[in-house]
């Protein structure tokens, strides 16, 4: 089970606004595990503009 707070930490050092291939691809070099990777996959394609919409949008 993914945590937010494993998705903070995979997603640090990343500037907002991020687009959704611009946040899976800094978890996968950031040391994201492949739950969090996965997780990722699966947001909305758009525009977030930081880490609690990113949050948001892996746990609504």
């Amino acid at each position: 089970m993914v945590s937010p707070i494993d998705i903070q930490k995979a997603l640090s050092g990343i500037d907002y606004p991020a687009s959704k291939d611009d946040i899976v691809r800094h978890a996968e070099q950031n040391g994201g595990g492949g739950e969090v990777v996965e997780a990722l996959k699966k947001i909305e394609d758009r525009e977030y503009e930081g880490p609690s919409g990113v949050s948001s949008a892996v746990f609504d």
